[in-house]
């Protein structure tokens, strides 16, 4: 037993060395031959989107799932036609394949060119229209005998009885003109010229200085016709609108000085705007705009802008702009706030999503499609914003792919690379 057990092992032993011998004289030759074919010898592998991952064996990366690829000591690609293809890019240009490219949710849009709108907002307060207040005055120094118009807000008209007034000046005019309109009357058949055309000078003298106190042409006619004079004179509203200020009340002893009322047409009211300097050259006289309110359930108005000051605050930074606007509701009521937006059209420029712009702060970065997968990290430079676009001043020209989303994680492949490509390329140093 002992000896056939010896004799098993001894062939055991033989057989493992012939296995052995065989797989080198057969497999090893092969593997050589496919190591040094084309007289190239592989180094290692690594993973084309990870340079930094080295393995001795070939296989699938770990992390993305890629085809690892080998590094020859002539330092060469796998192919003549990928070496040619990869050094036509420049550095950092990253290759993902379709399924990556769903996985880590990569869409792409386009570089347009165009005339564009540009939208941009102030913020406004409404105010009156200065052109449309009228302060009240009497013209003669009096009393004030009855008030109609006794509270302020209330609304107007044009012609409205304000007031009542006793004026002693008043009322020796008005006798002033009884006189004289009473001797014309008498003088009317004279054969005397002089004294008629003396008689005609008086009468109309006596109401012309009626008129400029402000007597209509209804009130000096109701003297004349019932040949007594008034003894409380009615002051009317010059013009429609709101009391916004009041300073009359009855028995109240007045002067020509003296302010009664301030009244305001709201018909039509101005939106003063706070522009910020950056914007203020596009704004121009005439110009178009669209104003609407916190509170006005998504209404708008239309409102021209009829006044630019002339220097910008310089605390705020902002240029005061004036627009008009008509008001036939009032719902604009002054001191409200309102928020403006001006719709300027733009000439023809280069724009991209500006969510496809990586900016950080040093640079700005566009990724653009090669083709066959192949993404090149752009630099550029950016101008204005419009809408959700960004205009591009240089680096890309009309009609090139970009990505506009998931470009995040190919920056960082990029990057990646790109900081494996340098370390590559620097020069070795050799120790004695």
């Amino acid at each position: 037993m002992k000896i056939v057990r010896t004799l098993l092992l001894i062939l055991l032993v033989v057989a493992v060395f012939a296995a052995g011998f065989g797989y080198g004289r057969w497999y090893g030759k092969n593997a050589g031959a496919a190591a040094q074919k084309g007289g190239r010898k592989i180094l290692y592998y690594v993973d084309p989107m990870h340079p930094a991952y080295k393995s001795d064996k070939p296989g699938i990366a770990p992390d993305c799932g890629m085809k690892l690829e080998p590094v020859y000591e002539d330092g060469g690609a796998a192919s003549p036609a990928a070496t040619d293809e990869q050094a036509a890019l420049p550095m950092g240009t990253i290759k993902i394949n379709a399924d990556k490219q769903q996985l880590i949710g990569v869409s792409y849009g386009e570089v347009e060119s165009g005339a564009g709108v540009r939208t941009f907002r102030a913020v406004g307060k409404v105010a009156f229209d200065e052109t449309r207040v009228a302060r009240v005055h009497a013209r003669v120094e009096g009393w004030i005998d009855r008030v109609f118009v006794d509270f302020t807000g209330q609304l107007v008209t044009k012609g409205q009885r304000l007031l009542t007034l006793y004026s002693p000046e008043m009322l020796a005019t008005q006798q002033e003109y009884l006189l004289a309109l009473k001797s014309k009357d008498m003088l009317k058949n004279s054969t005397f010229e002089d004294a008629l055309r003396q008689s005609d000078s008086l009468t109309a003298a006596s109401r012309k200085r009626l008129e400029l106190w402000d007597l209509s042409d209804a009130q000096i006619e109701e003297i004349a016709r019932t040949g007594k004079p008034v003894t409380n004179i009615a002051l009317n509203s010059p013009i429609s609108g709101f009391v916004i200020t009041r300073n009359a009340f009855s028995q109240q002893k007045i002067t020509p000085e003296t302010e009664l009322y301030n009244i305001v047409d709201l018909s039509r009211i101005w939106i003063m705007a706070d522009v910020f300097e950056n914007e203020a050259p596009m704004i121009r006289l005439n110009q178009q705009a669209t104003v609407s309110l916190a509170g006005s359930r998504g209404k708008s108005f239309r409102a021209t802008v009829n006044y630019i000051q002339p220097q910008v605050d310089p605390v705020t930074r902002t240029l005061k702009v004036r627009l008009e606007a008509e008001n036939p509701e009032m719902l604009l009521k002054p001191d409200m706030y309102a928020d403006v937006e001006f719709r300027v059209e733009m000439p023809g420029r280069i724009t991209v999503p500006s969510a496809a712009v990586l900016n950080s702060g040093e640079r700005q970065t566009v990724f653009v499609d090669r083709g066959n997968g192949y993404l090149e990290p752009r630099q550029v430079e950016i101008g204005e914003r419009i809408g959700d676009r960004l205009e591009i001043l240089k680096g890309l020209k009309p009609g090139e792919r970009i990505v506009v989303s998931g470009n995040f994680l190919i920056d960082s492949e990029s990057q990646l690379k790109a900081a494996a490509e340098g370390m590559a390329e620097m020069p070795e140093h050799k120790h004695d």
